[in-house]
């Protein structure tokens, strides 16, 4: 992408996203997640009431008498954006594509963190880690990133979460709140988002093109795979091969929904054709 042409797209998505973060998510977004940073703070005598799950066994060992950690809220957090630039997020039908929403939704993000003094930084991947922004705080950290999103190009056009994920439950050593963007139209990921989810605050967020919920009759069409590169013919005006298609999509979301739900994650939904701001509020408030 031209520079002329990247700064004025990073203008765009700066002051429609700056304006959704700091007149309608700013208190969402604080009220959802401010607080859900825990540090360690001290090591003192249990005492009757504390949860017998803070007791640190190393220290109750050494002096033969029980001692818990005692933990307080941290005034700041730090963000993960953890994002998906596979190849699946180069399609859209409608309105955009699944990477341009996925950009708008990260710059809401980026700006509501900014505006709550946290810290942002951001995991791009494919099948693997592809890049690694560290949290920090500005304006002009936000601006960096949202330049990357516009103009970043994979050197794999695949998708896996296991690295990713573990690569946040290695590389942010305290606790932090990480949102991941993808299709997660992915291999199996549930043991690697069970460990990442122990220790951070995650939150999923699926992003879909209407025409992958349901085959359109167009006919004997030919399809590609975008992280693939595989084609193959399809007759969509056959009944049954809708009905095969409807069946394993609905699948593909009992399955996922069923992940976040034993791993602990919120989630929500969002549609290349449909507007963000809703569902982002309703998960905040959910929150």
């Amino acid at each position: 992408m031209e520079a002329t042409e990247l700064l004025k797209k990073v203008r765009r998505i700066e002051i429609k996203t700056k304006g959704l973060s700091r007149h309608i998510f700013a208190g969402e977004y604080h009220s959802a997640f401010k607080g859900r940073g825990i540090a360690f703070s001290e090591v003192r005598e249990y005492q009757y009431g504390d949860d017998i799950r803070s007791i640190d066994w190393n220290v109750t060992a050494r002096f033969n008498h029980p001692y818990v950690k005692v933990f307080e809220e941290e005034r700041e957090l730090t963000v993960m954006l953890l994002i998906d630039v596979s190849g699946s997020g180069n399609f859209g039908t409608k309105v955009s594509y699944k990477r341009d929403l996925m950009t708008e939704v990260a710059a809401v993000l980026s700006f509501s963190a900014i505006y709550n003094n946290d810290k942002i930084g951001v995991i791009f991947f494919s099948d693997k880690v592809e890049k690694f922004i560290p949290p920090l705080k500005g304006s002009r950290h936000i601006l960096r990133i949202i330049r990357e999103l516009l103009d970043f190009t994979s050197q794999s056009k695949l998708t896996n979460l296991d690295e990713p994920l573990r690569f946040l439950t290695n590389a942010i050593k305290k606790r932090c709140t990480a949102f991941i963007l993808s299709d997660f139209i992915v291999p199996e990921f549930e043991d690697a988002l069970k460990i990442a989810s122990n220790k951070h605050d995650i939150v999923a967020l699926k992003v879909y093109d209407p025409l992958e919920q349901a085959m359109p009759d167009l006919g004997l069409v030919k399809v590609s795979d975008s992280e693939t590169g595989e084609e193959k013919w399809i007759d969509t005006s056959s009944a049954a091969t809708r009905r095969a298609y409807e069946k394993w999509w609905n699948s593909h979301i009992e399955i996922i929904k069923n992940i976040f739900k034993r791993c602990g994650v919120d989630s929500t939904e969002f549609r290349t054709d449909l507007d963000y701001v809703k569902p982002l509020i309703k998960l905040f408030e959910k929150r």
